[in-house]
């Protein structure tokens, strides 16, 4: 699939299984920690899914968990950890990017006093539940929700189930 993002660069996504090698330079994890979706609060920009650059010698599964742990606190079941997506970014001015994407469910949340660039953990039923005034441009990328649409699609999460549990 091909997209446009914010900066007009062109967003090439596939879509990946356990059969494919993660092996992009960045990562972004969708985690669900009790049937409902995990986010971080960025400092800078806002409200979003986890993620970041891959450090020196580090795999894009090492990178999955560091980065998830470092913003969230949130702890994993290897088998609980699923290859989705990877997208490029071409950009236009600058570097382009490559970036894996992962689904995780969460076992559980420790809590930190340091979350690095971010404020720590925060959890909803839906992107929507958010307030526009709160949400990171990530969270209206046209790749990343594409990248949502296919975790609820391989039934990892169900925002129907969980918006009739919360009533």
């Amino acid at each position: 699939m091909k997209f446009k993002d914010k900066e007009n660069d062109d967003v090439f996504l596939s879509f990946k299984d356990e059969n494919d090698i993660p092996d992009a330079d960045h990562v972004l994890v969708i985690p669900i920690y009790q049937g409902q979706l995990l986010f971080t609060k960025h400092k800078i920009r806002g409200i979003e899914f986890p993620g970041g650059k891959r450090e020196a010698g580090e795999s894009s599964v090492q990178a999955c968990d560091r980065e998830l742990f470092e913003e969230t606190g949130a702890l994993i079941n290897f088998k609980d950890r699923h290859y989705i997506a990877q997208y490029c970014v071409n950009r236009q001015n600058g570097t382009p990017f490559t970036k894996d994407v992962f689904m995780v469910k969460v076992d559980r949340l420790q809590t930190k006093n340091d979350y690095l660039e971010t404020d720590g953990p925060l959890i909803f039923n839906s992107i929507s539940d958010i307030s526009e005034a709160y949400k990171s441009y990530l969270l209206k990328d046209a790749a990343i929700l594409k990248c949502l649409e296919r975790v609820i699609e391989l039934g990892f999460y169900s925002q129907k189930k969980n918006a009739d549990r919360s009533t």
